[in-house]
């Protein structure tokens, strides 16, 4: 496949080899959410954006996996560092019983291991004064682990805050500062002792004119539920306040500054350690390494997964637990695959400047789409490749994303009428305008009036 001259090519979407797919999968699979029947054919030309399904249909996968594939299909900024290398098997291993390495020393390593990622991880987050890492296999182990270290940190402490709208996770803890979406948490237990507050999004507004509730009477809600602003829970008690950056699921909502100015001052001023989780935003998706690195803000932990390839709860020593107390997990750091991949991704960030790649071709995207927006789009935003497209009702979001399919454009939900837009890192600007003019197409061709069922 051509990257530089390859397009959209649907017949028919789903088409009948990926109905065979789908139901044969989901004979065996348990009940799961799937985004859309795209069935991705693994031996056929896939390249950056561009991917091949089981039918033949030539797609433009804007989703990226949710992120979890940065750099798209088959991107020889990953692929031809793997040429160099006879892989081996096992592939992972218990990493927290055994160590792996490639040569005599970690300098002379041909192969970039669990160790090299970490390093490299602590290397990104050096600005917050991180310098250890505990590797597992996925964003919600991430967050358990960084509920479970600011526990052991804090105890006897046993509050926890989270903000409306948030999504941590589908474990049965991080169900528990999962805010969401009912149908998420609905039939399950709830951690006791978990305190929810508004997320202000980014509407313009600040203190005096805020709309969302955060600021409801001239103090913050976050501020006026500790007990020396007379509130009810001592400062002391909060084992952690946990913050998506940019929320994800909850719909692409970007904070305000003054919401963001002011968890900053809460959490430095009562020593109240900052839990953020970067399972979505990070790793380059908004044009900076860490969605953080856009705010005031000051993480003490970050939970990091999906375009890291595995997951990571970064921290400080101090607030990870003693020996007696250690993490452990039978696969953490022994994904060698995993790790190879999460160093070679944020090799492949600096090495092609694609914090400013994304920065730039975000800022196209958002032009482009402006540009020809109807008034029953309610919003645009983004930072970065991380962009949102908010609609007047979920009915014609829905039917957008189906128009776009059509077209040859994969395209995610979020929130209650919110599309997700996430081009791979390295998007070139023909494949923006590409993408972009198939999704202004689609918004089109549904028209004013849609009628299809949320």
């Amino acid at each position: 496949m051509d990257r530089d001259a390859a397009e959209p090519d649907v017949d028919a979407f789903p088409g009948p080899n990926a109905k065979r797919w789908v139901e044969f999968h989901q004979s065996n699979s348990a009940p799961s959410e799937y985004s859309h029947e795209f069935v991705w054919d693994i031996t056929r030309e896939a390249d950056g954006p561009f991917v091949t399904d089981v039918d033949g249909n030539v797609l433009l996968d804007f989703t990226c996996h949710i992120g979890a594939a940065p750099l798209g299909y088959n991107n020889p900024k990953l692929t031809d560092k793997f040429e160099a290398f006879d892989l081996v098997e096992p592939m992972k291993i218990a990493g927290q019983d055994m160590y792996f390495g490639a040569g005599p020393t970690p300098e002379a390593s041909s192969v970039p291991g669990s160790s090299h990622l970490m390093d490299e991880l602590t290397e990104v987050s050096s600005q917050y004064g991180m310098d250890t890492v505990f590797l597992s296999n996925s964003g919600a182990e991430a967050m358990e682990n960084a509920m479970k270290i600011t526990h052991d940190y804090r105890a006897p402490s046993t509050y926890g805050v989270t903000f409306s709208g948030s999504f941590h996770g589908r474990t049965l803890g991080t169900l528990s500062i999962t805010k969401s979406k009912d149908v998420y948490t609905r039939r399950y237990p709830q951690l006791s002792g978990i305190e929810t507050v508004p997320f202000c999004a980014d509407r313009g507004c600040d203190a005096d004119t805020c709309d969302c509730g955060f600021f409801a009477g001239g103090d913050s809600q976050l501020r006026s539920m500790l007990a020396p602003e007379g509130g009810h829970i001592d400062p002391d008690e909060i084992t952690f306040l946990t913050l998506e950056p940019i929320q994800g699921v909850g719909g692409y909502r970007f904070p305000s500054e003054a919401f963001m100015r002011e968890v900053a001052a809460v959490t430095d001023e009562y020593d109240i350690p900052l839990v953020v989780d970067e399972i979505q935003s990070g790793i380059g998706r908004t044009g900076e390494i860490w969605a953080s690195d856009h705010y005031p803000i000051e993480p003490d932990v970050i939970a990091s997964a999906k375009a890291l390839r595995v997951g990571a709860t970064i921290s400080r020593s101090e607030i990870f637990p003693d020996e007696k107390n250690r993490l452990g997990s039978t696969f953490g750091g022994g994904d060698i695959l995993g790790a190879m991949m999460g160093t070679f991704t944020l090799e492949a960030i600096q090495e092609y400047d694609l914090l400013d790649n994304a920065t730039e071709r975000g800022r196209q995207a958002k032009e482009l789409l402006r540009d020809d927006a109807p008034d029953y789009v309610a919003d645009i935003r983004g930072k970065g490749l991380m962009l949102a497209v908010e609609f007047d009702t979920a009915e014609r979001r829905n039917a957008v994303v189906t128009a776009a399919l059509e077209r040859g454009l994969l395209t995610l939900g979020c929130g209650k009428k919110t599309i997700r837009l996430l081009p791979p890192l390295d998007s070139t600007e023909r494949e923006i305008e590409l993408g972009v003019g198939l999704f202004c197409d689609a918004i089109e061709a549904v028209g004013p009036s849609a009628t299809v069922a949320d």
